[in-house]
């Protein structure tokens, strides 16, 4: 068979007499989405022809003459004249065909060693490990928005919810602070997943190696992986890496949308803490005074998306023996798009929090409407020598009462409050003042203002060192 009769049948096809059907075709069709590994394919194709040329397995011209034609098939792609064909199946098989083409037999020669399970393998590899990175560089932006807005707000105090009722006054803050460690968290576990991707699986082949005298640590080099594989069979068919992503993705997304919850709940008239920015709004096609919070609704439940595609590859993955698996073409849609709904979510957020206008004055009426500072009251009979759970006792009446008259407990008279515990003197309106409430709490850690300072510091210092 000539030349030219070959490179119209599948790569694949020696041993086939009949032509794929087209519904099959269709089915089993990659290209339509692998497409996007294009660069990685042809890096890892580049820095595998050399190193079969450091080998002996190629001539060097024979390596540079396939490195040249990859390289034009690059440019070919960038610049959209690239012809992608179905029928070549998928992006590694559409490149090859092409490179055949620019460069003639040699070619046929670049698959020396290698099989389209470790090729894909890599390829994925490098394309995740790259994504992870651009995760890591946008969380740390979205961290900065929170510090901006943290150091601008240091002394605006508002309620701090259990149960969604309000508990005890805290430092807003230390309320956007506690949003950074949870994305603190995310790029850790980011840093951490990427780690265990970079893993060349290049020289596994189809699963068990090859005969051919490769040099798998070279192309790890080349590509910046931090190691190779250690078995072939694990090689072609772990899908942790892709799996461990997803995850990393989806509690990145589960943060967000604790985020957008309150988000939602603050720019509400009823709470009125925020004033949502008109950029990240929308309004009602028939009620003309509606300002819709649907950036943060539409967040919110694009997190069930992405938790949708840890749980389609955890069941794709679940049952297959070793080693690959045609399933094994499921993983990369759901990360595809989780990537960019994690990649578009963090980005649209950061630019959603440096936007917000908080509101003290909201935030001051509602710390007068839940007893915030019953604490406080229930600490300062502590200090005059009565036991906590009696303490605790004495608060709670004067919290009923304070609530049956209609008042705060610091509205109440000292005659009043000394109704149930004759301790209590004029020194406990000091006490019951809700920024003295935030001022002593300076445990490690907590919403008093030298801890908060030091948590600012600690996270600066924390994302140079990142850089």
């Amino acid at each position: 068979m000539s030349l030219a009769e070959q490179k119209e049948t599948k790569m694949w096809g020696g041993r086939f007499t009949q032509d794929t059907a087209p519904l099959v075709e269709e089915y089993t069709v990659s290209v339509t989405y692998d497409r996007e590994l294009y660069a990685e394919d042809i890096a890892g194709s580049k820095a595998h022809a050399r190193m079969l040329a450091a080998q002996g397995i190629l001539t060097p011209e024979e390596a540079q003459t396939l490195i040249g034609g990859l390289e034009a098939i690059g440019k070919e792609i960038e610049n959209g004249a690239f012809v992608w064909r179905q029928d070549l199946e998928d992006v590694h098989m559409n490149i090859e065909h092409r490179l055949t083409e620019l460069v003639g037999p040699v070619g046929q020669k670049l698959h020396t060693g290698r099989s389209r399970n470790d090729q894909v393998a890599l390829d994925f590899r490098l394309f995740v490990h790259k994504r992870l990175l651009v995760w890591k560089t946008e969380l740390k932006q979205l961290i900065r928005s929170f510090l901006d807005q943290a150091q601008k707000n240091r002394d605006v105090i508002l309620p701090g919810y259990t149960h969604m009722q309000p508990a005890q006054p805290v430092a807003l803050a230390h309320h956007l602070l506690a949003y950074c460690q949870m994305f603190s968290r995310d790029i850790d576990r980011v840093c951490d997943c990427a780690r265990r991707v970079s893993v060349s699986p290049l020289g596994a082949a189809a699963l068990a190696g090859t005969t051919y005298p490769l040099q798998p640590k070279s192309v790890a080099d080349e590509l910046g992986f931090q190691s190779t594989f250690a078995n072939s069979m694990d090689a072609v068919s772990d899908r942790d890496f892709v799996l461990e992503s997803l995850f990393v993705g989806s509690q990145i997304m589960a943060h967000l949308s604790r985020l957008c919850e309150e988000i939602i709940i603050w720019s509400n008239p009823s709470f009125g803490f925020i004033k949502l920015p008109d950029a990240f709004a929308t309004g009602s096609s028939i009620m003309p005074q509606k300002k819709n919070p649907d950036v943060a609704e539409l967040m919110r439940g694009k997190t069930g998306r992405v938790y949708g595609n840890l749980m389609a590859l955890l069941t794709i993955m679940k049952g297959l023996p070793l080693a690959y698996n045609r399933d094994m073409q499921e993983d990369k849609e759901p990360f595809f798009d989780t990537d960019k709904t994690v990649s578009l979510s963090v980005t649209i957020m950061g630019q959603m929090v440096h936007a917000l206008t908080f509101r003290p004055d909201a935030m001051h009426a509602a710390l007068r409407k839940g007893y915030l500072n019953a604490t406080e009251l229930a600490d300062y009979l502590v200090g005059k020598g009565i036991p906590f759970r009696q303490a605790h006792h004495i608060t709670g009446n004067a919290v009923g009462y304070a609530e049956k008259c209609g008042k705060c407990l610091e509205d109440c008279s000292l005659e009043e409050l000394r109704f149930f515990s004759e301790l209590i003197d004029n020194d406990v309106f000091a006490v019951l003042a809700y920024e003295t409430a935030v001022g002593r709490r300076e445990v490690p850690g907590g919403t008093g203002p030298a801890s908060v300072n030091a948590q600012i510091v600690h996270l600066q210092t924390w994302l140079k060192e990142l850089d």
